[in-house]
């Protein structure tokens, strides 16, 4: 990559977490905070295969596919990287990062450890791996369990991953414990807003 490319390229902010951790909306929230300081930020919308919940909207919260375009668009190489998480597939759409890339922007990435894996393969240059960790197992289970959206058999096998994911969190540039969200916050901005000459 030449120099002017460098200079013209934004950045893949991968965010990974256990599910619980905040890592969604502490993501939205630095993006905020980066745009209303004039940074160009923007979430990438990943592509899965799981239903809808309450709420999501299709292209603005995930692109809900079936199957059988999930599995067409790996074969035609359309994700920058694509994974298994709890019986559902998740894919990063490919041209539509690479162009937000080319104009600059700071993508945001909510994937988990191998899609982080996935994306620096690709992108070693242009990639930041964060991982947001909970205060405690403990902490992650009450919040898995406030939030009221999973079974007592979800949570369980969210407990049981998150300790396979927290085993991969070395493997990071950097990694945040959200055990205060303002705190967590602004340590996430320190480290994803460049530097001032």
């Amino acid at each position: 990559m030449s120099g002017n490319q460098a200079a013209s390229s934004g950045r893949l902010v991968v965010v990974a977490a256990p599910s619980g951790a905040g890592k969604t909306t502490l993501t939205h929230a630095l993006i905020e905070r980066m745009k209303a300081r004039g940074t160009p930020a923007a979430f990438s919308v990943s592509f899965t295969t799981r239903p809808p919940r309450s709420g999501e909207r299709n292209g603005v919260h995930y692109h809900f596919v079936d199957e059988v375009m999930f599995e067409a668009m790996v074969r035609k190489n359309e994700f920058l990287e694509h994974a298994h998480v709890f019986g559902r597939r998740y894919g990063t759409g490919r041209v539509v990062t690479e162009a937000l890339l080319a104009e600059g922007k700071q993508i945001f990435l909510d994937i988990d450890w191998q899609g982080a894996r996935q994306v620096r393969e690709r992108l070693p240059g242009q990639t930041l791996l964060l991982f947001v960790l909970p205060p405690s197992l403990e902490e992650l289970e009450r919040r898995l369990r406030g939030r009221g959206q999973d079974s007592e058999e979800t949570i369980r096998r969210r407990m049981k991953a998150a300790e396979e994911e927290i085993h991969h969190a070395p493997e990071f540039d950097h990694r945040v414990v959200n055990d205060d969200f303002n705190r967590a916050l602004n340590e996430l901005e320190r480290l994803v807003l460049p530097v001032s000459p």
